[in-house]
């Protein structure tokens, strides 16, 4: 066991991590409540007499649990501390930062509620019988840092005992993850697992699942050779072996490392540092693929490894190398996916369905969120991308379902996914709020299929965003830009142009002079010339493409990365005219604490005349019943009815006064300070208030308040931003910010397909 060091000792990194579990609330999990407990009322529903209900019913029906309590979305995360990291034996307390750790990764990229626990005891059966007795709390158990062989023990006598999976992470998450990089590995080596020579180097939990894993999946038995620390495992070695190595033991001449490798395509190295030596890997065949997942460090130094072969594909366990095997790309997806269909167990079907969803993933175009990550640079499928980044947004989308799958189709599902669409979309809510909003805009941009005009279509931005559009099924994107300029980009992102994707190059389009004509007719009396006309349809993508919707040419537009909003607006302004009796109008979409908020005008009014407050509230409520939301309406000020006296807060109430004239058909009042509007216990002290909910449509005094207001709440509450949107045009145009990604891009062209401005 290790001792404890001097503090004088400690380095720079660990200082900042010792600093950074103490500060604030130490540790890193707390518990929240998911019901209100502020009344009299809500605390005798949570507890006393209130929870007499559940407890009948669970007792009456076992499987309500799922219903009435987190069951189904609790996982305990244990450990006896026998095998901590690379640290040892530390034992059950100095396992608890580490397991903290592991709920908190549950969590962030899951939304799986994980809660550890830390059983002092090395004997596997007392550990074994304190877990069964406690097991029924949990949807899942996740075993984790416990030392081999006393761990095969445990997972196998859990698994019999308790009908929820019961998965040890050191064995199977890092199998999978190891499986899931093998398996592009071989793809681009031109490989087949039933054809290849595997070593494994390392004959513990994780060693022997990573090779019954690839076996799983098709590696003959004699094909691999498992190797510990006194050489290969043959048929008939007695010395250091025990049944689960025994299960691997193969007829083999090989007595030593050195031996077992050569004429070998894969190493996968779950021992010590420097292990793989440059004359092992120069024996190795053609391509080989090397996995030195030892840690803190591997088995050869990648470096060392390109400069000795450079037709390797290497893997280790660390972040600072390329193909990092990250046990978080499986574990909480994996558990994800079981609990939703309550699965009895975690089986090698559902292993191998996560290692397949996960090879695949790594082979599509990378998000912005996994650019970000690694510093701005966009990593490609290769011999450097073999495996997903851990925070790539798609994993939620496309793991946890692979896993249902596979735990359907093999019998250990309780509960069936009833639509695979409605699944995917309440996996991608869970960590995304603005999903919700979006899915039911996306479903319909599927049903409309309409042409939306990318303009900025030479921006590889824009070029990625067009890919997804088309391959979401949104509709049919129109790149407006060079053909060779926007074929160099798809080239430069290992991309090729889709069909469904149309390309118009402005400057020679036939319509061009059509499109002239109209832009002439609109502003030869402001002082444009025909030939300004033709310059600004020929050079300025925003002008042509606003001409190519204006005339019926495409169904939306979407366009602003490379230029200011209120820049980008001015064009358009130029070409198209507000709708019928509107005005234009810029609504942001805002999501927090589970609660959808419209705020408006963010981008187009500075400081509205009350005529202008009275038309941006009705704009707010035509589009909050576009959203599925039924509108109540608060004009904000500093103020609240009448006091204190304001310039601002007269014109809200004099837009109050506008709006009684129009008979308009939904709740609305001011003005009023934004804790009336929100809360309903202030909203009490005004017993005069029209509204009679919580406001859900924030109108700002002018646009300084609520482009100030929404970015506060974006920064530091947390919320969500979805738009700004563009409202009140008499076509479908939606306008970026200039630093949004290609999701939010994809969002605002599919929002413009379904035309919610007008």
């Amino acid at each position: 066991m290790a001792g404890k060091k001097d503090n004088s000792e400690e380095s720079y990194d660990e200082k900042e991590a010792l600093k950074f579990h103490a500060e604030g609330k130490p540790g890193k999990i707390a518990i929240s409540a998911t019901k209100p407990m502020e009344t009299q009322s809500d605390l005798s529903l949570a507890y006393s007499p209130g929870v007499a209900a559940p407890v009948l019913a669970i007792s009456d029906n076992s499987e309500s649990v799922y219903d009435y309590t987190s069951k189904g979305n609790l996982v305990a995360v244990i450990s006896n501390g026998s095998a901590i990291l690379g640290l040892g034996n530390l034992g059950a307390l100095a396992a608890k930062p580490v397991m903290e750790g592991k709920a908190v990764l549950f969590k962030r990229f899951a939304d799986v509620d994980a809660i550890d626990i830390e059983i002092d005891t090395e004997d596997p059966s007392v550990f074994t019988t304190t877990v069964e007795k406690i097991g029924k709390t949990f949807g899942g158990i996740n075993l984790e840092d416990i030392s081999a062989p006393d761990c095969f023990i445990i997972e196998s006598e859990l698994r019999e005992k308790l009908d929820i999976p019961v998965f040890h992470d050191d064995q199977h998450g890092t199998a999978i993850i190891s499986t899931a990089g093998i398996i592009n590995a071989l793809d681009l080596t031109g490989k087949k697992i039933e054809n290849v020579k595997v070593v494994v180097n390392g004959a513990g939990a994780a060693g022997i699942a990573c090779l019954e894993l690839l076996k799983s999946m098709g590696l003959p038995h004699d094909n691999a050779i498992l190797c510990d620390s006194k050489g290969p495992i043959y048929i008939g070695r007695e010395e250091n072996t025990n049944q689960w190595k025994a299960a691997h033991a193969v007829e083999t001449e090989a007595r030593t490392l050195e031996e077992a490798i050569k004429d070998s395509d894969i190493f996968l190295g779950l021992s010590v540092k420097d292990a793989l030596t440059k004359k092992m890997l120069k024996s190795m065949n053609d391509k080989p693929i090397i996995f030195a997942m030892a840690n803190p460090d591997p088995e050869i130094d990648p470096n060392l490894a390109k400069e000795v072969r450079p037709d390797c594909i290497i893997a280790t366990g660390r972040s600072d190398y390329p193909n990092q095997v990250n046990n978080v790309l499986g574990f909480p997806y994996i558990f994800r996916g079981a609990l939703d269909v309550r699965a009895k167990t975690i089986n090698d079907d559902m292993k191998i369905a996560c290692a397949e969803a996960l090879a695949k993933l790594a082979r599509e175009d990378v998000p912005d969120e996994v650019a970000a990550a690694y510093s701005g640079i966009r990593p490609r499928y290769g011999p450097d991308y073999i495996i997903p980044a851990p925070f790539d947004p798609r994993l939620i989308r496309d793991i946890p379902p692979a896993v249902a799958k596979a735990a359907l189709e093999s019998g250990v599902a309780r509960q069936p996914i009833v639509d695979d669409d409605a699944y995917k979309n309440r996996l991608s809510a869970r960590l995304d709020p603005a999903a919700d909003v979006m899915q039911p805009i996306y479903q319909k941009a599927k049903r409309l299929t309409k042409k939306v005009i990318f303009a900025e279509g030479e921006e590889e931005r824009v070029i990625r965003a067009a890919l997804n559009f088309r391959e979401l099924g949104l509709g049919i994107p129109i790149l407006v830009g060079s053909e060779e300029k926007i074929a160099e980009n798809l080239s430069e992102i290992g991309q090729q142009l889709q069909s469904g994707i149309e390309i118009i190059n402005s400057e020679i389009s036939d319509k061009s002079n059509e499109y002239v004509d109209y832009l002439y007719a609109r502003l030869q009396r402001k002082g444009f010339s025909k030939r300004d006309c033709l310059r600004m349809v020929n050079t300025d993508r925003n002008i042509f493409s606003a001409c190519m919707l204006s005339l019926g040419d495409a169904d939306a537009m979407v366009t602003g990365t490379t230029r200011n909003y209120s820049l980008a607006l001015e064009d358009i302004r130029q070409v198209i005219d507000p709708a019928e009796e509107k005005r234009i109008v810029g609504i942001s979409v805002i999501i927090s604490n589970e609660r959808t908020v419209l705020v408006g005008d963010t981008n187009v009014h500075d400081m509205p005349s009350a005529e202008e407050i009275a038309d941006i509230t009705q704009a707010g409520a035509d589009l909050a019943r576009k959203l599925g939301l039924d509108p109540h309406a608060a004009l904000l000020a500093y103020s609240s009815f009448g006091y204190p006296e304001g310039e601002r807060s007269t014109f809200m109430r004099e837009a109050v006064d506008i709006l009684d004239k129009r008979n308009v058909d939904f709740e609305y009042d001011g003005e009023m300070a934004a804790d009336v509007a929100l809360n309903p216990e202030a909203m009490k002290f005004y017993p005069f208030c029209r509204l009679t909910e919580p406001a859900n449509v924030l109108i700002m005094p002018a646009i300084h308040s609520a482009s100030i207001s929404t970015k506060l709440l974006q920064e530091l509450g947390g919320a969500t931003l979805v738009g700004p949107l563009l409202v009140g045009v008499s076509k479908p145009v939606q306008i970026a910010r200039r630093g949004c990604t290609v999701s939010e891009l994809v969002n605002l062209a599919s929002i413009a397909a379904c035309d919610l401005g007008n």
